[in-house]
């Protein structure tokens, strides 16, 4: 029999949650619980490209072309739409909160505008320019390797610590210098110039400047990759929030996309909060987020339970299975899935069991090819859920 759910949850995977909305239209359930307690926002929003985003989802024949998102607003609906968000994530921002938005040529400077607007220019922290090497060179004018990050505080008492993103010197000695050993067996560099000497330890610490150019843009075949077309780099997020959270912080992203902030915020064992239209988006943030774990800190880490909301979907389904003994344990053999009588693989599956409108997921697998065996829970009435590439999902009890 199939059931119908709004919230799946997991016991690991990240202290934080998904939900499946648009950006403008999740600000009003977000204000109602979170208003002033997000410590970060992050925006990687459309750049206003006129373009229709589409990833390529399976393998073979069974390969289907998906659509994540159409970025063809004119410039007067982008900028209405942009600041109604901008409003609400001032809203959501605590006293020591800031906010770092991420655009290119094409809007980055009337965005300022709207910033300087809603934040105060007072406010304003930096123009941060993240310079990347990628492929393609133009021939009409200077080749466009680079995003603008705009970065603006709440108020003053914001948040902000440049050592937690210092790189030692190292081993290279820089401007003639004279490499040296102090008394502690410290390894120095030091330079006399207009009469002064000015002396460096390996050790000590080189900060970012608002130039970013030691972080790359993702390579086709970077094991990072998900397939989405405008994913950004783990490196890129764990700088941000590095530098304007501390662990255990609440750190929000309205456009999800590849899942990276909620990756690199688990790592950093910041809370996320991620929010993203696509369903693609919710099964990408998901496989990641089942697959990484936090990395160590001094300090006591968070609860590692994500959940994922989305309204409950009504599309047909059929699926083909067989309950089977294996080992003394039941489990399910998933042999069909068809959505809208269409077959496919599954772009995700799992068993567990449900209470009320939530999923409880305890077993899962992120790249299902069937046939598959998914092990059931023994003190509940079994449930199995299956995704499928467009995001289509379904909930089946199975007694």
């Amino acid at each position: 029999m199939r059931v119908f759910c709004t919230e799946e949850f997991h016991s690991s995977g990240g202290d934080g949650s998904f939900i499946l909305a648009k950006a403008e239209e999740a600000l009003s359930p977000l204000l109602a619980q979170y208003e002033g307690s997000v410590r970060l926002i992050y925006l990687d929003p459309p750049f206003r490209t006129g373009e229709s985003f589409k990833m390529k989802i399976g393998k073979g024949k069974q390969a289907q072309t998906v659509v994540l998102y159409e970025d063809k607003l004119d410039e007067e609906s982008y900028l209405a739409w942009l600041k109604a968000i901008l409003v609400g994530c001032h809203k959501l921002l605590d006293a020591r909160g800031s906010i770092y938005l991420h655009l290119d040529y094409r809007m980055s400077h009337k965005a300022r505008m709207l910033l300087d607007e809603i934040f105060g220019e007072a406010n304003f922290m930096n123009e941060i320019i993240w310079a990347y090497r990628s492929g393609g060179r133009a021939t009409r004018c200077y080749p466009r390797k680079h995003d603008t990050i705009l970065f603006y505080r709440k108020s003053k008492k914001v948040l902000f610590n440049i050592k937690a993103v210092g790189m030692p010197r190292g081993q290279e000695r820089r401007n003639h210098m004279k490499r040296f050993i102090d008394e502690d067996g410290r390894v120095g560099f030091s330079i006399r110039s207009n009469g002064k000497t000015y002396t460096y330890y390996e050790d000590s610490l080189i900060y970012p400047s608002d130039v970013w150019s030691d972080i790359e843009h993702l390579q086709q075949k970077d094991r990072e990759r998900t397939g989405f077309l405008t994913q950004k780099p783990e490196a890129l997020l764990k700088r941000i929030i590095a530098a304007s959270s501390d662990p255990g912080d609440l750190v929000l992203d309205l456009f999800s996309g590849s899942g990276t902030t909620a990756a690199a915020a688990t790592r950093l064992n910041r809370r996320f909060i991620a929010v993203d239209q696509s369903p693609v988006a919710c099964a990408l943030l998901r496989r990641r987020q089942l697959t990484i774990t936090s990395e160590p800190t001094l300090t006591e880490s968070t609860a590692d339970a994500f959940s994922i909301r989305y309204p409950a979907d009504h599309t047909p389904c059929r699926i083909t299975t067989e309950i089977v003994e294996k080992n003394g344990n039941r489990v399910v053999l998933l042999k069909k899935v068809s959505f809208s009588s269409k077959e496919s693989a599954p772009m995700y599956a799992a068993t567990g069991y449900v209470d009320g409108a939530c999923f409880h997921a305890l077993h899962t697998n992120c790249a299902p090819k069937l046939p598959i065996q998914l092990p059931l829970p023994k003190d509940q009435t079994p449930v199995l859920h299956v995704v499928g590439v467009h995001g289509e999902q379904a909930f089946f009890t199975l007694e």
